[in-house]
């Protein structure tokens, strides 16, 4: 991957997040002054024309910006971010999963953040049209829609972005 396109955190001015940009922006917001580093993940430096700057892994703002919470969307990536991509029968942290109907629609359940899970494709074979009671299954925890929120990282950032962590509110 070339090093001007990887990921930067952004946050605001009181270390909440608000995006996630690329290097090329982020080294742009710290040359007009409009942001200072907080993570330096040692990746090495740009060269400006007067100054060099380190790569940086997280940004903070200065000066505070103003979003909007809103109601995340019932998406398959929002789920298995939900789930952490862990599949909700077996507990495996898997990066093959589908979604699953806890009741499933042919017998009146609903496509709601109550009633869909993250699950791997063999639990979801042995699951099949059956309540978990029925199939001898239990759920990791009772699915409920998340928080109104106004940034959402990408859980497979977290990943390849340890120092990302502590700056998020269900990661730390």
């Amino acid at each position: 991957m070339d090093i001007v396109n990887a990921p930067v955190l952004v946050l605001n001015q009181d270390y909440q997040p608000v995006n996630v940009c690329r290097v090329r922006r982020a080294v742009v917001l710290l040359i007009q002054g409009k942001a200072e580093i907080v993570e330096n993940n040692g990746l090495g430096n740009i060269n400006a024309i007067t100054s060099t700057y380190p790569i940086p892994s997280v940004v903070r703002l200065a000066t505070m910006v103003r979003r909007p919470r809103f109601q995340r969307k019932l998406t398959r990536l929002e789920i298995f971010n939900r789930d952490k991509h862990t599949c909700q029968y077996c507990r495996k942290e898997v990066k093959e999963l589908t979604l699953d109907h806890v009741l499933p629609r042919s017998r009146g359940g609903e496509h709601t953040w109550e009633n869909v899970v993250g699950c791997c494709f063999s639990c979801n074979r042995l699951k099949a049209g059956r309540t978990p009671a029925e199939a001898g299954m239990t759920l990791l925890r009772q699915p409920t829609a998340p928080p109104p929120t106004s940034f959402s990282v990408p859980y497979h950032y977290l990943y390849s972005h340890d120092d990302w962590r502590k700056f998020l509110p269900d990661t730390a």
